[in-house]
């Protein structure tokens, strides 16, 4: 079996995980990239592909599969997913799975308003959440909306464009700023859907902060819930967590699992305040968080291997040991990139 990790960015230690789980079938991991980084070299072999939102992405990856004989794609990037998502048949046709939810789960996902009103008709905990300044303004006049408040792209990841707001006047510059960040960042190419409401102003929740893994197998049946309280933060990634059994945080995502319908891992964020959780943002792929279910006994590349091969899902791939503490490290690295 050889997978393809599109989109693969800083996530050095996912080829790794992808590479030590196929040791036993000899199979190869290959990474892409729209640009060169050093996660890349960790693999068997590396493409620097087009944008992703080029006229030839689709093809080009198509060709590239071919000749090297991929048998499975995984993306690792957000603005990936829908594009694979929608183009997903044209793979299958000629053998090859690529491990995405369907185009409106990622859409749930990935556009963080509709993640909103999802949440709402569901009756899932989640902080107020407006598009509109203005009602932002009423809201705060008639008292049913307090400050400080966040205000965060509509479309985004990671920490680009999120600031809080403790008065009026850094709520209207906060706006103006963030939608200027995303025009001239590369959230302006989801954004262009609706550039003029691109901007969520939400509610501030005070609280400890939860990281849950909610996992799925391939065909959208719920298998478990990793859930760990985060203990610091940067760049908008999971620094230092703590796994934890919660009964609350496992219903909570079995909830989501049966609600969403999701494949694979669902990468969720909540905030506990007076008791009550409150979810936050949904990823519908493997993010920042997975390390630390990883180093607590997960093993869900293999699990994915598992899957696509004989259907089971095994027991030690999908269990993480509690109350284990796990940080993340920074090492400074040499490269000398030859020509390619």
């Amino acid at each position: 079996m050889n997978i393809l990790l599109t989109s693969v960015g800083r996530r050095t230690y996912l080829v790794d995980y992808f590479k030590d789980a196929l040791i036993e079938s000899q199979g190869k991991v290959f990474a892409a990239n729209s640009t060169f980084t050093y996660a890349m070299t960790h693999a068997d072999s590396y493409i620097i592909t087009p944008e992703i939102y080029s006229n030839n992405y689709i093809d080009f990856l198509l060709q590239y599969c071919k000749e090297n004989n991929i048998n499975v794609i995984i993306s690792l990037f957000d603005i990936d997913l829908p594009i694979l998502a929608k183009n997903k048949q044209k793979f299958l046709d000629i053998g090859i799975n690529i491990i995405v939810s369907s185009p409106n789960v990622i859409d749930t996902c990935n556009d963080k308003w509709k993640t909103y009103l999802f949440l709402v008709e569901k009756n899932i905990p989640t902080p107020k959440t407006f598009l509109s300044l203005s009602e932002v303004h009423n809201a705060i006049e008639n008292n049913t909306l307090e400050l400080p408040l966040i205000i965060k792209p509509r479309w985004g990841m990671g920490s680009i464009g999120i600031y809080k707001a403790e008065t009026i006047d850094e709520l209207n510059i906060f706006y103006k700023k963030v939608k200027h960040e995303i025009q001239s960042t590369y959230l302006k190419y989801e954004s262009a859907l609706d550039i003029e409401k691109s901007v969520l102003i939400q509610q501030y929740i005070s609280g400890n902060e939860y990281g849950l893994e909610i996992i799925n197998d391939l065909d959208g049946n719920y298998i478990t819930t990793f859930c760990k309280q985060k203990v610091a933060m940067r760049s908008g990634e999971t620094d230092q967590a703590l796994t934890i059994n919660n009964l609350a945080l496992h219903k909570l995502g079995e909830l989501l699992s049966r609600e969403l319908g999701h494949v694979c891992i669902l990468d969720t964020d909540c905030l506990e305040e007076n008791g009550k959780f409150y979810v936050l943002e949904m990823n519908a792929r493997f993010g920042g968080q997975y390390p630390f279910s990883h180093l607590a006994g997960a093993n869900i590349p293999k699990q994915i291997i598992e899957w696509i091969s004989n259907g089971q899902t095994k027991n030690e791939y999908v269990t993480i040991k509690e109350n284990v503490l796990c940080c993340k490290d920074i090492k400074p690295t040499i490269i000398i990139k030859n020509e390619y």
